[in-house]
């Protein structure tokens, strides 16, 4: 009775370590998304801040004919008449 009882407490405590040890690679995989998804957010966070400040400053400038530009080349994609354009197609 004292040798099944031991074998027995063995494999209980070699199955809950397995489990355990597939829980904490569950939880780390978790957490690296968790971390890649709080970065996006930061730089996204950052490059709002950026065009925040962008458009303030142009804005409290009172130049209404730099503002009129701005926005017919970024909404309508005007360009002068001699002007090239490229376009990075890169992803970056």
């Amino acid at each position: 009775m004292g040798i099944g009882n031991s074998i027995f407490l063995r494999l209980a405590v070699l199955a809950f370590s397995i489990y355990m040890i597939i829980s904490m690679g569950g939880l780390f995989k978790d957490l690296t998304e968790a971390n890649n998804e709080l970065n996006y957010w930061k730089t996204v966070e950052e490059q709002t801040s950026l065009r925040i400040d962008e458009l303030t400053r142009l804005l409290e400038s009172g130049d209404e004919a730099a503002i009129i530009e701005k926005a017919a080349r970024e909404r309508l994609g005007y360009v002068y008449a001699d002007e090239q354009v490229y376009i990075d197609i890169s992803g970056d």
